[in-house]
């Protein structure tokens, strides 16, 4: 399945949707009003092969509960991915069977081109 998961309240994920001028058949999900299953993070961990690299370490609550300072482990990064959606770093696009995390200009140009290839 070919999707997107953001938030619509982010500038950056909004900015990066229109950037990249979606093709019909990609499904937007806002991760705020439709929270992410245990499946589709599966899914996304089949596809990135690490839940701390859909880990967002810029979250706020990341900051506030002093998550820098705990020896985290997968599982740990899994259940706060569950447990709050500002853990998932934004935006994540699963296109054609690759995955494509966050928003540094590297990943959105490598969105970009498969998309349009």
């Amino acid at each position: 399945m070919n999707k997107i998961y953001y938030l619509k309240t982010c500038n950056t994920c909004m900015r990066i949707i229109k950037e990249l001028n979606l093709p019909s058949e990609v499904i937007l999900q806002d991760i705020k009003e439709t929270p992410i299953t245990v499946a589709q993070l599966e899914d996304m961990h089949k596809l990135s092969h690490s839940y701390e690299a859909l880990f967002s370490k810029r979250a706020k609550l990341y900051k506030e509960m002093d998550l820098k300072n705990q020896s985290l482990e997968e599982l740990d990064y899994k259940n706060y991915i569950l447990e709050h959606y500002t853990f998932l770093s934004r935006p994540v696009l699963i296109y054609n069977n690759e995955i494509f995390i966050g928003n540094s200009k590297k990943n959105v140009a490598a969105a970009k081109a498969a998309l349009h290839e």
